[in-house]
């Protein structure tokens, strides 16, 4: 006699398509300000004890149908809840840390830990952390192509990310652009990201004898930058690199250096604080040879205005993580740029 086939329960589902919303749903639907509605009412009316799916719904006073259970997905996304049993759902640690503080900080990183966890939305904030977001159709390709998001879900995408990351304070406005601020060396769950980059090399196909060009200037404190900074987020990166070893003008040899180092550079790192002519030399070499340039700047103010719309990392030296944070992100964007020149490059030189 031929067994009928197990009906998959709502957990089983969700796991298997991502979310409740169906296929492309792996992000959380709702915001996280949104999310926290049934963990808040689960709180108040249960004093935060697992209950039924249908029970939560009853606290939060909202029906329990196709929207509501979406909603809990979303918030278990967060690490909002989570499910004791099928069809159960209880209070996270997390949870009570934002909704019940203990300390003066407590909620702020929780929420931040929240957007960290959360499926798509922690890695489109590690991949934008410490710059600013990219222009409407740069980051809309992004979020299709690199992040896997349907350009139908898109905009919706956008809307949950805007709306977390401002209620966890990790987006600000500069100069009317959207500047996402890198917490993750200060957040409870901090980012080792060990594995992406290792991810990133093979496809960028990363070969041992490959090295990255760094384009700075020599004289302290920003000089010291390349020992304590740029060396190791370029040996992080798997590649090897190479800086010209005094003032580009002082003699003839150093150009012939500074050209072939470029020339035999797979990828570059230009240091622009300070608007030092000699970089800015440098860098219109290096574009006009199409090679990627990874930008770092101090300050948006140093950052030539045409220049711009390319990636740029941004650092803060009062921030006492910033060195590591820095590292960090330089070894992930020498692998991204040589992946994507398309993000190191003008659009008219890649048209060319």
């Amino acid at each position: 006699m031929e067994k009928k086939k197990k009906k998959p329960t709502a957990s089983s589902k969700e796991a298997k398509d991502g979310g409740e919303g169906g296929p492309g749903s792996k992000y959380p639907r709702h915001s996280l300000p949104k999310a926290l509605r049934i963990p808040s009412a689960i709180l108040d009316q249960n004093a935060g004890r697992s209950c039924a799916e249908v029970k939560a719904a009853e606290y939060a006073k909202v029906g329990y149908h196709g929207p509501t259970r979406l909603e809990i997905s979303s918030a278990i996304k967060y690490g909002l809840l989570d499910r004791p049993t099928d069809g159960e759902v209880g209070l996270t640690d997390l949870a009570k840390k934002i909704l019940r503080p203990q300390k003066p900080t407590d909620e702020v990183d929780g929420l931040r830990e929240a957007v960290q966890k959360a499926p798509v939305l922690s890695a489109v904030y590690s991949h934008y952390r410490g710059e600013n977001l990219p222009e409407a159709k740069f980051l809309q390709n992004a979020l299709t192509d690199t992040f896997k998001v349907p350009a139908s879900k898109v905009q919706e995408f956008l809307d949950v990310f805007v709306e977390s990351l401002q209620a966890a304070k990790l987006i600000e406005e500069r100069d009317g652009k959207s500047r996402i601020l890198d917490v993750t060396h200060t957040s409870a769950a901090p980012t080792d990201n060990t594995k992406m980059l290792q991810k990133l090399g093979k496809e960028a196909e990363v070969s041992s004898g490959d090295s990255c060009f760094v384009i700075m200037p020599f004289a302290p404190p920003i000089g010291n930058y390349y020992s304590t900074v740029y060396e190791p987020a370029i040996r992080k990166a798997g590649l090897m690199p190479v800086r010209a070893d005094c003032d580009i003008f002082g003699t003839g040899k150093i150009i012939d250096q500074v050209w072939r180092g470029i020339t035999a550079a797979k990828v570059l790192v230009a240091e622009l604080t300070t608007r030092n002519a000699n970089v800015f030399y440098e860098l219109g070499l290096a574009h006009a040879l199409k090679k990627p340039v990874v930008l770092v700047s101090a300050t948006e103010q140093d950052v030539p205005f045409d220049l711009r719309h390319i990636r740029v990392i941004y650092y803060d030296t009062s921030d006492p993580f910033w060195g590591q944070k820095l590292v960090d992100k330089v070894a992930e964007n020498v692998l991204s740029a040589i992946k994507k020149p398309e993000e190191a490059l003008f659009e008219s030189v890649l048209s060319k």
